[in-house]
């Protein structure tokens, strides 16, 4: 039975609470799915310093975190009642919500006194009761307690939406961060490859944010007129994440604003737009090697997607260092980039609406193939 159902995804750039609407019919590799409207609400500036201090080790503890889950889902409740009043939708018939909620922490690998764990915050019961409607939340936990990282998770919907036998693909998402699903011409599930090749937009935002009193930068006009510092080049690109093998995943508390800012201080007698051109690069090339140096597959079609996608310096870079690749965006087969994960998650909802699993073992790490969510009901 066709369902009417919403996607809500806050990224790690904080730029504001993604949602999407679509009709939504079958399960596993017969889904179809037809988007019908896409909007973006903006994130109140005293909630995301709320969620900056979670994020901070030093700021964080435990009544912010308590209180924050459960503000965060006011913020994703109400954030849908005005989408529907705004595009003349009767919350009632909304047949579900699939809500991917805001990270806070990930931790990728167990560490000393540490478990491999992942936090996202945005409390579904809020959501369902605000909105009088079945929601399903939290993904990444039943995919960790199987042995896998919990991310990352936007490979399955990739696997129904892009599988083609005619076609190797692979489609980049360039957001907050970067993150890579490889489809193998007439590949199966268990053939897919996916992990994070690392920082996308994050650092390039929040250096901008710094030296430029702006969010991102525009068509990557600023990383155009810029030159590479060798030095800081080098000292990023020998980071340890991107020796690593897949599958692997990385967040905020690797590449965010304490890394950033302590970069902007030790480099700060650089020109500014030589910053952000190196930044910008270095996204580029753990890109182009995640291709290139890391699965070593034939590729015919190189798809973009996120906000980095709409970055004319990254695409254009991206485009000239692989050119066995067609590089395209996501807008070429008709969805919108900006979108893509909020639509995945209602993929993901259905499944687990479904008793349907959508994890992907080869991306994550985990044992099983398990069904992904917790569900809260309206009543």
């Amino acid at each position: 039975m066709e369902k009417l159902a919403i996607g809500l995804m806050s990224g790690t750039s904080l730029d504001g609470i993604d949602i999407v609407l679509a009709k939504i019919l079958g399960v596993s590799l017969d889904t179809k799915i037809e988007v019908l409207k896409q909007k973006t609400y903006p994130i109140d500036e005293k909630l995301i310093d709320k969620i900056k201090d979670a994020m901070d080790d030093v700021k964080s503890n435990s009544k912010l975190i308590s209180s924050l889950n459960v503000e965060l889902g006011y913020a994703f409740g109400h954030a849908v009642l005005s989408f529907c009043e705004d595009e003349g939708i009767e919350i009632q018939d909304i047949d579900f919500i699939a809500s991917h909620g805001q990270t806070i922490y990930h931790i990728a690998s167990s560490e000393k006194d540490y478990y491999r764990s992942s936090l996202q915050l945005g409390e579904g019961s809020v959501i369902s009761h605000l909105c009088k409607t079945t929601v399903v939340s939290n993904f990444r936990l039943a995919d960790i307690a199987s042995g896998g990282q919990g991310a990352p998770l936007v490979p399955y919907a990739d696997f129904v939406l892009f599988s083609s036998d005619k076609y190797s693909r692979a489609i980049h998402n360039i957001g907050g961060i970067a993150n890579m699903t490889y489809l193998k011409k007439s590949g199966t599930l268990d053939e897919v490859i996916a992990f994070d090749s690392g920082p996308g937009n994050m650092m390039i935002n929040e250096a901008c944010q710094v030296l430029y009193q702006m969010d991102y930068d525009v068509d990557g006009k600023i990383a155009s007129k810029g030159k590479l510092i060798q030095n800081l080049y080098e000292e990023l690109m020998s980071h340890s994440y991107y020796k690593k093998m897949y599958p692997k995943s990385t967040g905020r508390e690797e590449f965010g604003s304490f890394y950033v800012k302590n970069l902007l201080e030790q480099y700060k007698n650089e020109n500014n737009e030589d910053i952000v051109h190196t930044l910008s690069m270095v996204t580029v090339d753990t890109i182009v090697d995640s291709y290139n140096k890391l699965i070593k597959e034939d590729l015919d079609e190189l798809i973009l997607c996120g906000g980095g996608a709409l970055n004319k310096f990254i695409k254009e870079e991206i485009t000239k260092k692989m050119p066995q690749a067609k590089v395209r965006t996501l807008e070429d087969y008709g969805f919108n980039s900006q979108y893509k994960e909020a639509l995945a998650f209602i993929i993901l909802g259905n499944q687990t609406l479904n008793h349907k699993p959508s994890n992907v073992k080869n991306a994550t790490g985990a044992k099983d193939y398990k069904i992904l969510g917790q569900v809260n009901y309206s009543d």
